[in-house]
């Protein structure tokens, strides 16, 4: 009975309990902010539907699962669209109520997988313009515009507002952005065991959809590896091998003063400090060529960058660190073991990594260079 039990049941979730409330509460604020919406609009004695069922399905994906392809803008109002249409023409060329279900859902999910904006709860929105009744069957083709359309807009911009202001990202994308440096090389954590070509082979001998975008997968897959490396790596800590004099400079100081502390050091890379040593971001070369604009041989800001703090901060740029560093900044504690730190060092695309201590404190930092000597001393161990 116990394994008869496993296979019906789904693998436990790992998803946090913070993630499931923030779902709910997102799909239950989408439901009602869409509803109170549509009512406001139509009228709730117009005799005209204010709000379908399937939207309750569409409020799963779009607030459950919002990284999923079935979730996308696209899929939402392309495949609702799609199925309204098929739905009601469907539903005016056959009289059979149960044979023209059966065709309008069929020829439905056929032109949603054509268009490429599959949507399950569209399935239902084809046989809501079958058999939704009088009321529905007197919208005719009107039902396409409102409610479907109308309900799918609303809760479309509802979920696109939600998921950004907590912190999921709609329509999705992958949140890793290593740097690009316009060469043919691929970032350094596709380098490693699989290649894509390998995962599209596979992809296409499974032939079934995958509810999973397919950069997501081959994501998750590299990450996989990457752990699995780390995990067979050497116990040498991120405290062994930091370098301790580290120079810092602060958000307040001068774009000028950061450069000279680069040339005079030779270094490539400075953390950011506030009054307690807490690090509050990083400023490296790259930051100074690419959001810094020169001028009588010093660096100032540009109009783009000072457009793009003045929009983001509030606050005109006076030409300091602040205006240009990189904040938030990934940071590792000194016992944490090199390979988390060429986790973070691969996935994110980094070349330094500041080492803090209690309360955020700087107390080293550690670049890749220091991470492949230890490799090579682990090795020869």
């Amino acid at each position: 009975m116990q394994s008869i039990l496993k296979r019906l049941l789904p693998v436990a979730s790992t998803i946090s309990l913070t993630e499931r409330f923030r779902s709910g509460f997102g799909a239950t604020f989408g439901i009602f902010a869409t509803g109170a919406v549509a009512v406001a609009t139509v009228g709730s004695g117009s005799g005209v539907p204010t709000l379908i069922a399937p939207m309750g399905a569409s409020a799963v994906l779009l607030f459950a699962v919002p990284s999923s392809p079935l979730a996308q803008p696209w899929s939402i109002i392309g495949g609702n669209s799609i199925a309204a249409l098929t739905g009601v023409t469907v539903g005016l060329l056959f009289s059979n109520l149960a044979v023209a279900a059966a065709i309008a859902v069929g020829i439905a999910i056929a032109l949603m997988m054509a268009f490429r904006c599959l949507h399950p709860p569209s399935g239902a929105i084809a046989l809501t313009a079958v058999m939704g009744g009088p009321a529905i069957h007197e919208l005719g083709y009107g039902f396409v515009l409102w409610p479907v359309a109308g309900n799918s807009i609303l809760l479309l911009l509802l979920a696109l507002t939600f998921n950004n202001l907590t912190g999921r990202p709609y329509p999705h994308s992958l949140k890793r952005n290593p740097a690009d440096h316009k060469t043919g090389d691929r970032p350094p954590i596709d380098r490693i065991g699989f290649r894509t070509e390998d995962l599209d082979e596979v992809l296409k001998e499974y032939d079934q959809i995958i509810d999973v975008d397919r950069e997501d997968l081959a994501d998750i897959l590299h990450r996989t590896e990457l752990r699995s490396y780390a995990r067979r790596g050497g116990t040498t800590t991120c405290g062994d091998i930091m370098s301790r004099g580290v120079i810092a400079v602060s958000a307040d100081d001068s774009l000028r003063h950061a450069l000279d502390l680069l040339r005079l050091h030779h270094i490539k890379a400075l953390p950011v400090t506030d009054d307690m040593a807490r690090v509050v971001g990083i400023v490296t070369q790259t930051d100074i060529l690419d959001k810094a604009s020169w001028r009588n041989g010093k660096p100032t800001i540009g109009f783009r960058q000072r457009l793009r703090v003045s929009l983001t901060s509030g606050r005109a740029p006076s030409g300091i660190v602040r205006d240009i560093m990189t904040t938030p900044v990934r940071t590792v504690s000194p016992d944490a073991t090199i390979s988390e730190a060429i986790i973070h060092l691969a996935e994110e695309g980094l070349h330094y990594l500041p080492v803090t201590a209690v309360n955020d404190k700087l107390v080293g930092i550690i670049s890749q260079s220091d991470v492949l000597m230890a490799m090579l001393a682990d090795k020869a161990a």
